[in-house]
């Protein structure tokens, strides 16, 4: 069964403004934990990400960067983009080539969203040994997975 985790819009209980602070706190701790550096720029890409729920485009990014007076350029954003995937706090959202901020950065998994074409949000969901499960197929068949990312389109509760 899948498990709505609880920073997402279609929790109940939701409030945007903390999960954006919430988000940017877990960050500093991971990178601690991990060795990495939340630098200012990365800081405020992570902060761009989480803005709203709908993944967020490289180019929207660096649009938002400018005009808040930082100059930046398309590598400086990817890189700090990279930087956040490899700690686990954004996914790229494939099918949209964009990123959206994960909820639950300390556990290593793979990202499996729900993607509203309505309004655009994602929401990230966990559903138990789905990932396992297709390795497992693949190994079957010979097949090494490299990478999971698992995209279910559709519509919102607010956009049905």
């Amino acid at each position: 069964m899948a498990k709505v985790k609880a920073a997402t819009p279609l929790a109940r209980d939701h409030d945007h403004a903390h999960c954006v602070s919430d988000a940017l706190a877990r960050a500093e701790t991971v990178c601690a934990q991990r060795g990495g550096r939340l630098t200012d720029n990365r800081r405020r890409v992570l902060e761009l990400v989480w803005r709203s729920h709908a993944p967020v485009g490289a180019y929207e990014i660096l649009e938002a960067l400018r005009k808040y007076g930082a100059a930046a350029a398309p590598p400086t954003v990817y890189r700090a983009l990279d930087f956040l995937m490899e700690q686990g706090l954004v996914h790229r959202i494939e099918s949209r080539n964009a990123f959206a901020g994960c909820p639950q950065p300390e556990q290593h998994h793979v990202a499996q969203y729900l993607l509203c074409e309505g309004c655009g949000d994602a929401v990230e969901i966990e559903v138990g040994g789905l990932a396992r499960r297709i390795a497992n197929r693949a190994a079957e068949i010979g097949f090494i997975v490299a990478a999971q990312t698992v995209e279910a389109r559709g519509l919102c509760r607010r956009c049905q």
